[in-house]
This record gives C-alpha cells, sequence and structure tokens, in this order.
C-alpha cells in the first residue's frame, strides 16, 4: 500500500508541474508572454502633431489611422528583445498593435504611443475608450482628463471598472 501511495504522489507530483507549466505558457495575463500594459519606457504615449482635421468642442487634432506593417512587426520585436516578452512565438491575431492616447482622443501613429495590446488585455481598455470618446463629443470631458483616465486604466487594469463607472456618471 505504501509503494502504491509513493506511485500516485509521484504522478501526481507530475501532473502538477506539467499543468503549472501548461498555464504559464498559455500567454495570460500577468504572465511573461506579452505586456499587460505599454511600457512606460518605450510608450510614453504622444499626441498627434500633423492633423489631418480637428474634433470636438475643444478642437483636439485628429491624425488618421497610419501604422503599416512593418512597423508594427518592429513594435513586436522590440517589446521581445528588449523586454523579454514572447509576443512572436504567438498567434498574430491575438494582437493588435494600440494606441496608448488612443486615435480618438488625440494620440499619434508615432511609434511612443503604439504597443502590442493582447485580446485578454483589451476587453478591458477598448469599452473605456469608446465611453471617453462619446463625452468628448459631447464637450463633457476635456482632453487632459480623458488621457488620464485611458492612461489609468491601461497602466492598471484592476481600475478600468471603477473607471468606467466614473465616465458614466459624467453621461
Amino acid at each position: 500500500m505504501i509503494q502504491m501511495n509513493q506511485k500516485f504522489k509521484t504522478l501526481l507530483a507530475f501532473t502538477l508541474t506539467v499543468l503549472m507549466a501548461f498555464s504559464v505558457s498559455a500567454g495570460q495575463v500577468g504572465s511573461n508572454k506579452f505586456p499587460d500594459n505599454p511600457d512606460q519606457n518605450k510608450t510614453p504615449g504622444h499626441l498627434c502633431e500633423n492633423p489631418d482635421s480637428t474634433r470636438y468642442p475643444e478642437n483636439i487634432k485628429y491624425c488618421e489611422r497610419n501604422v503599416d506593417t512593418g512597423l508594427k512587426n518592429r513594435i513586436i520585436a522590440e517589446y521581445d528583445k528588449q523586454l523579454g516578452y514572447d509576443i512572436r512565438k504567438m498567434n498574430r491575431g491575438d494582437f493588435k498593435i494600440d494606441h496608448f492616447i488612443p486615435l480618438s482622443i488625440g494620440g499619434s501613429n508615432d511609434i511612443e504611443n503604439l504597443w502590442p495590446q493582447h485580446k485578454s488585455v483589451y476587453k478591458f481598455s477598448d469599452p473605456l475608450e469608446l465611453h471617453v470618446f462619446e463625452l468628448m463629443q459631447k464637450g463633457k470631458i476635456k482632453q487632459v482628463e480623458a488621457i488620464r483616465v485611458i492612461k489609468e486604466c491601461k497602466l492598471n487594469l484592476d481600475r478600468c471598472a471603477e473607471l468606467d463607472e466614473y465616465l458614466k456618471k459624467l453621461y
């Protein structure tokens, strides 16, 4: 009986080790496979300087989306090489190149405003971006506050729901 228990314990330990290794390699939020948020040194955010138009009562500079495939690949490669991620080994369809400061609120296509965002991360920030956009259209929030809220969410995913509730009160 004792021998059977030892075999069972060994098998259980092996199974748990395999499961833990799989969960780490699955690329979940909080893993080292991809970033949970933009790296502030590489992606501090950048505002549109050469606008195609202006928007909102505040006349915010607006740049049309213009990020070519080569730049997207470069951003992913730099995040992998310089910050130790494994994005290039993962399904490319699970990522988008995100504008840290969204174009809709005055962000630019500059490399300092772009980062590889995994689908498990943008599910938190995309709804908030829509609310910020709508509030700016209505003149109920200024650009500086919109940028603050977006950055706070993207840098602290656990705060996104609270920030979204704050925005809903401004409607």
